[in-house]
């Protein structure tokens, strides 16, 4: 895909935990997986957030714009 063989991942692999430590590994992991899932299910979902024009939201103080 990129163009990275077996000796380059292990080469990354080997950075990443000097970088890190053997011990934070899991817990990077979790947190790229966490970011992948929400990132997965923002792209799916709808927007919660209904920016439609000339519609009063119920949050509004009772203001008109």
């Amino acid at each position: 895909m990129f163009g990275l063989g077996v000796t380059e991942l292990v080469i990354i692999l080997v950075i990443i935990v000097v970088l890190f430590g053997a011990s934070r590994l899991p817990e990077v992991g979790r947190g790229v997986g966490e970011a992948i899932k929400n990132f997965k299910k923002s792209i799916s979902d709808p927007s919660e957030i209904d920016v439609t024009p000339g519609e009063k939201n119920k949050d509004d103080s009772g203001n008109s714009a």
